[in-house]
Parts: structure tokens; sequence; C-alpha cells
């Protein structure tokens, strides 16, 4: 599958300081994309092999999930050592010369930081935990019990359970957000914040171009303590604790920024880096802006807009980008519709419709959004959400919360890479989590030579958006239509484009104003001609220019 060659040369004039701004970042979950030692765990020289393939696909960067050691009680996101490869991934040299591929194939390398909290297993922990007077003692944040015993306050934890953790060795609580083997950095220390940047340092010597920041509005707490206020009731099912409290006093700290700051000016002595957060919460937009404000912050956030979203309708898009007018100064956004922590889309939305249907509507709609777009590997192939049975479940959260939660493993499973072979061509042995057998019938090498499948469908709509800068950067300004019709223009340097999408399993009727000029479609499915329909089939969409 040496068939990047040719895309190399369009990244070229995407290499300038601004790389990022508009771009399409390929994500990929290590544990599952490729296994080269036969375990079961994909790793990454198992990348560093599918590398051709993923430059294939036209995308500026890929996004690698935690590599890092770890004794994987939430599978990386739990670091022990941040400087370190797990082995289980392989080595520093594993890593350098996967970074040293993917700028061959001209693709930015992006890696995910975790700076809110590390594992239970990490040496600072350990020294931290020993007593209450040693060097690490105030790097991770500690209470005393109340007087009846009971924890510090009533924060409770995401993954289920009050987040305060006793510890009889200091005999203390500590804060955990999320696993109790997850204790909370305390960011508010200066040593602390001093010692991630010296992480962050290490990975930018090595040639990193980027970071994801994991839940970074969870990375500083109320210092006083203050009990969180109880939820509004909006009649919805709760099924954790944490959903139970508003999180004004254990999350989205007011000085988060300020180590942001920190961590911005030492990614400006390197060339070309990128910085992007993921936000989670009821106030992610107001928080994606204070992390991106202005120049000397973060340069793009994302939240769960579109990951928590049940459904795809018009007003789901529309209320996704009022707060993000298309003025100069205003922050830049990022958007995903799966990855690693939500259910596959084209499970999720849609549901009375062909999935590979879904599939290619939602791929147009993603590259016609202003901001970047972060595409999960296997979305390219139109994967659905595997069916994992209970006996196989891994992630913790699904574990705690079955079956009131379908939990993240079904978005985890591995990559398909040959419909034939064993495991999807994945592993030749059992894979950590099973591949769903409606996933073989979907591998790469069962479409890759198929020019009207779904990969070549998202390798097209890439490349659209490499070629039109109205797409990549331009202005975004909706257009009034019926209920169930999205239609928003976008606008860069004199040219135009229309994109509209019938986000339904119904036909609408409905075409754009001509205000005396004529467009011409020039990507479409659900659509044959070029010429504007009047009626729009059930997930028709089509671009077009004037």
């Amino acid at each position: 599958m040496n068939v990047q060659a040719e895309f190399v040369s369009e990244r070229d004039s995407v290499t300038h300081s601004d790389w990022w701004r508009g771009a399409v970042i390929y994500q990929i979950y290590p544990r599952s994309f490729a296994d080269s030692n036969g375990d079961g765990i994909g790793d990454l020289p198992g990348i560093t092999a599918k590398l051709d393939y993923v430059a294939s696909l036209g995308v500026d960067a890929i996004w690698l999930s935690p590599f890092f050691t770890s004794p994987m009680k939430d599978f990386g996101y739990d670091v022990s050592d941040y400087l370190a490869v797990d082995p289980i991934f392989g080595t520093l040299d594993d890593f350098d010369a996967l970074v040293e591929r993917a700028h061959a194939l001209g693709l930015k390398v992006v890696i995910d930081q975790v700076y809110c909290h590390t594992s239970d297993q990490h040496d600072w922990f350990s020294e931290s935990r020993s007593d209450r007077s040693n060097p690490k003692a105030d790097w991770y944040v500690w209470a005393d019990a109340k007087p009846d015993g009971s924890p510090p306050s009533n924060w409770q934890s995401v993954f289920g359970g009050p987040a305060w953790e006793w510890d009889s060795r200091r005999g203390q609580y500590y804060l955990h957000n999320f696993l109790s083997g997850q204790p909370d950095l305390n960011l508010h220390n200066p040593a602390v914040q001093d010692a991630l940047l010296e992480v962050a340092k290490f990975w930018l010597d090595r040639g990193v171009d980027g970071f994801r920041l994991d839940a970074i509005n969870f990375a500083m707490h109320d210092t006083s303590l203050r009990d969180n206020p109880p939820a509004a009731d909006d009649g919805k099912k709760r099924t954790r604790p944490f959903d139970f409290q508003q999180h004004i006093y254990n999350q989205s700290h007011p000085d988060i920024p300020q180590f942001l700051a920190r961590l911005r000016a030492l990614m400006d002595r390197y060339d070309a880096r990128f910085t992007v957060a993921e936000i989670g919460g009821p106030d992610t937009e107001r928080e994606m802006k204070a992390f991106t404000a202005g120049d000397g912050l973060l340069n793009t956030a994302y939240g769960f807009t579109f990951l928590c979203a049940d459904a795809l309708d018009p007003s789901v898009v529309r209320s996704a980008f009022e707060n993000w007018p298309s003025e100069p100064g205003e922050p830049w956004p990022s958007w995903a519709f799966s990855n690693h922590d939500a259910p596959r889309h084209v499970s999720r939305w849609l549901m009375n419709c062909d999935q590979a249907k879904v599939a290619r509507l939602t791929l147009m709609l993603l590259v016609s959004l202003r901001g970047n777009a972060f595409l999960y590997q296997g979305e390219e192939l139109g994967l659905p959400q595997a069916d994992v049975p209970f006996d196989r479940l891994r992630d913790p959260e699904a574990l705690v919360n079955w079956p009131q939660i379908i939990g993240r493993d079904g978005a985890r499973t591995p990559m398909p890479w040959n419909e034939k072979l064993v495991h999807g061509g994945f592993s030749p042995v059992e894979p950590w989590l099973p591949v769903d057998p409606r996933h073989a019938a979907l591998a790469v090498d069962a479409q890759i030579d198929d020019p009207s499948s779904i990969l070549a469908f998202a390798r097209r709509m890439v490349a659209l958006r490499k070629r039109h800068p109205a797409l990549r950067t331009g202005t975004m300004k909706f257009i009034h239509t019926p209920r169930l019709v999205l239609a928003f223009e976008r606008e860069q340097d004199g040219e135009r484009l229309l994109c509209v999408f019938n986000l339904s399993d119904e036909a609408c009727e409905w075409a754009p104003p001509l205000d005396g000029a004529e467009w011409t479609i020039i990507e479409a499915t659900e659509v044959a001609s070029t010429e504007i329909p009047v009626f729009l089939p059930p997930t028709a969409s089509y671009i077009a220019r004037r």
C-alpha cells in the first residue's frame, strides 16, 4: 500500500507556523492500530509500518493517544513515567523512528499530555504519600478528613463514587477526579508546573509537533474545598453520582489559563508547534474560549458537543457554532464526531439510514465545518460501533456502570486491515479486544482499490478541503432552511462555497436562493447531477461553487 507519495507535495504548502489552522488530524489509538510483534496489542512499530496508509488519506497530522509507561488501569491515561515508552508499545528508539518516518511523509506528530493526574505508581506519588514533610508532599491534592472521618468535600469522581481516597500512610485523603489509581496533581504548586514543563520540553526536543492536553479543565481545584452544589433537575436519567452535581469547585479553576500561558511560552521557543485542549462538561464553549483567547494561550480546543450527541440535526450544528462567529481575532475551534471516548457516530446518528450513507454524509460535513477536523481511526472506513460482550470488556467506566452505559471499548476495538486474515489482519493472535465481524468487510484492503468505497470518498473529502481555502479557513454563514436541512456558506478570498446536508431519513424539498448567480455542485452524496436539486433524498449532501 505504498500510495502516499502524491500527497506529500500537497502538504508542502501547509508547513508554515499556522499549519494547524483548518488541519485534518488523524487520531491513532496505539493499542488498537497495528500489532507488529504478535502479542495482541498494537505498538509504535506497527504504527510506523502503517504511516504510508495514513499519509495516503491526505491528513496533515497524526495524534497519538498515550504510549507512556503505565499500569494501564485507564489504558495509558494513568501515567507512571512521563519520559518513557511502555514496553508493550516499544521503546524510545521506536518512537524516534516513528517521528522520523512521519516527518518524511509530511505528517506532523501530536501526542497526548496528561497533566491533571498521574498513576498512583508514579515515583512522584510514592514520595508524596510517604509522609507530610517530604519534598513532594504538596505535589498532589491532600486534605484531612472531616471530624467524623468523612471525605473533605462532596466531590464525586467521573468514574463513580467519591473523588477522595483515604491513604493510611499520610493519614489523609487524596483527590482523584477519575480512578482512585489516578491521583490529582496539585498544579497550584509552581514546582509541579515546572516539572510538567520539563516533560513537555523532553518531547518537544524529540521532535513532536504538538500536544493534545487531556481533560485540562480538571487541572486545578478550589483550594478551600467547598462542596459542589446539586445539579438542576433536568429530567434526564443519571447513571453516576458525578452527574448529580454542578462541578464548580473540582474543575474549571480560573487560574488554569496562567499555567497554559507558561506552556505556550515554552512552545513558542520551538518552530510551528501546536496545542489543542480536550474540554468536557456543560461549560465547554466558555472554557474553550478562555483557554484559547489571544495569542498567548492554546491554539485551539475541542469539546463534546458532537461526541455526546445522540442525534444529529441542524439545530445541533447551529448551536455548536453560535458562539464561534467568523470574526477577526475569534478563537479557533476544533471538532470531532468520534474518538476513543465516545461511541462511533455512524451508530449514534440517523439510525434508520444505511450506515455507509451516514458515513459519507458525516465525512462531508466534518470537512466542511469551520475549525480543525479530528478524524478517528476507522472513521474513514465507516466502521460502526463494535459489539463487545460483557466478558471481554476492559473499560473501567463500563465495568462499573454496566449495563446503564455501553462504555468506550466498542470504539477502541482493533483496526481491520485485511478482510480475509484472522482478527482482520490486526494481529495473528487474539487481540486485547475482539474484532467485530462487521468490521472485516470494511477492512482497508477491501476498500483501498475501490473508487466507490467509503475510504475513497474520505480521501476525496480531505483533498477537497485542502484544495479550497474557503473550506479550510474561510468564514461560515448559516442559511435559513427547513427543519431537516442544514445549509451554510464558506467564503475566503472571493471563493464562495455552499454546503447543504439533509440530516434525516426523509426526502426534503429545498433549493438555495440564486441571488443572480448559479451554483455548480463539485462534490455530493445521493445527488447525481452537478445542478442544484430541488428535492434532497435522505442523507443527501453537496458542496457547490459559484
